[in-house]
């Protein structure tokens, strides 16, 4: 049998790549809705609900002050407060952006996980992915300018979080780690750096920290899954009768 050349030995491994991260990413969600049915796409929906009802409520200055309390973080709050607000600023939207352009990555994002990873799972992996970017650009402005670009000054202290633009890359992230997506993380990972690099500012920031923390939690699990398979075997053997005694003659 003749080698394949070069080209088609790569074009190959794209295509199987490809059609691989296609079933992950895509086919087999949509085999767990239709299996069972529009109410696994509860996060989903309640999460574009979330955003639609605080950006609705937001038009007017009452509401919009009303938003802020409720669920704008900013690095200067005292940290209870900012604890106390992250949950809700998963669904409060940056009020200088249109809301509806990130209404389908929101909606995606979050049945893509709810119908791969489950309920629980994606909720843990949204919320952490949002806190690390809080809780670490408050050590950057405690940490003050400088520091190789790391410090931050205290005006950044002022600005509002990303909302749930740093949960929808965090879970992008964690499920292309999971379910070894190498494109979904380019794209998702990709665009972020370039985001930071074209607009240095401090969503930016907090974009990247989103996928660094979803990298680490995706790596933490596939070890966990390793460990798992391994031990199976061992745990097999170790349970299997070895029959009754030979009798001696």
């Amino acid at each position: 049998m003749p080698r394949r050349s070069l080209p088609l030995r790569a074009a190959v491994f794209v295509g199987r790549t490809l059609r691989d991260e296609l079933y992950g990413i895509v086919v087999d969600p949509l085999r767990q809705l239709r299996r069972r049915g529009p109410g696994a796409l509860l996060l989903a929906f309640v999460a574009c609900g979330g955003v639609i009802f605080f950006h609705a409520i937001a038009q007017n200055p009452a509401g919009a002050t009303a938003v802020r309390i409720l669920g704008g973080v900013q690095g200067d709050l005292p940290l209870w407060l900012a604890l106390l607000r992250t949950p809700v600023s998963l669904y409060v939207p940056a009020l200088d952006l249109p809301v509806w352009a990130g209404i389908t990555q929101l909606f995606l994002a979050f049945a893509l996980a709810e119908l791969a990873l489950g309920r629980l799972r994606t909720l843990a992996v949204a919320y952490t992915a949002t806190l690390a970017g809080t809780l670490t650009v408050r050590l950057m402005i405690a940490m003050g300018p400088g520091w190789w670009g790391l410090g931050l000054p205290p005006e950044a202290g002022q600005v509002l979080d990303t909302g749930p633009s740093a949960a929808v890359v965090g879970l992008f992230t964690y499920l292309s780690v999971v379910r070894r997506a190498p494109v979904v993380f380019l794209l998702t990972g990709g665009s972020m750096v370039i985001e930071s690099i074209a607009k240095p500012n401090l969503a930016g920031r907090e974009h990247l920290i989103a996928v660094a923390a979803a990298v680490v939690l995706g790596l933490y699990h596939e070890r966990a899954h390793l460990r798992r398979l391994f031990k199976a075997p061992a745990l097999l053997s170790a349970t299997v009768p070895e029959g009754p005694p030979r009798r001696s003659a």
